[in-house]
């Protein structure tokens, strides 16, 4: 009987030490399975009405609580940030020059960002997003004859 309920628990332990190990969601099931087999070996020295309960209450909390878990991320978007893509197509102006394949600044909309270029851009000259790469923006130079959008 013991050895029935020492192992549910050891399961148990080890579903809950996958889950914080990997925080996807991927084991917390099986843990309330295990939980409730473990619960019914209390009751019943049968280890295959326990390996039922614990298939059955692991099905039911996987049902229950995966399509949940799905409209929630649908609800919450990620927040647009300053380094959204709302940056791209904007114009600013080069506050520290930015050499080939080495970072500057830039000022675009009254903030200062770190930004790369593919050709050298002075200090001073005007700069277009063409793309963000995290907390980095990717720029162009503006010519005179390039149109503002």
């Amino acid at each position: 009987m013991w050895f029935d309920t020492i192992l549910w628990l050891a399961a148990i332990v080890a579903f809950i030490a996958v889950e914080a190990a990997t925080t996807a969601l991927v084991s917390v099931w099986f843990a309330i399975g295990a939980a409730a087999a473990m619960l019914t070996s209390f009751f019943t020295p049968s280890l295959g009405i326990q390996a039922a309960v614990f298939a059955v209450v692991s099905a039911i909390a996987l049902a229950v609580m995966v399509p949940t878990l799905v409209r929630h991320r649908q609800v919450h978007k990620p927040p647009v940030t300053n380094g959204s893509p709302l940056t791209i197509g904007k114009q600013g102006t080069v506050l520290a020059a930015i050499e080939s394949g080495l970072p500057g600044r830039v000022r675009v909309d009254g903030l200062d960002w770190q930004a790369r270029a593919e050709t050298a851009i002075p200090q001073g000259a005007r700069i277009c997003v063409a793309d963000v790469d995290g907390a980095v923006l990717l720029v162009v130079p503006v010519h005179e004859s390039t149109s503002v959008e």
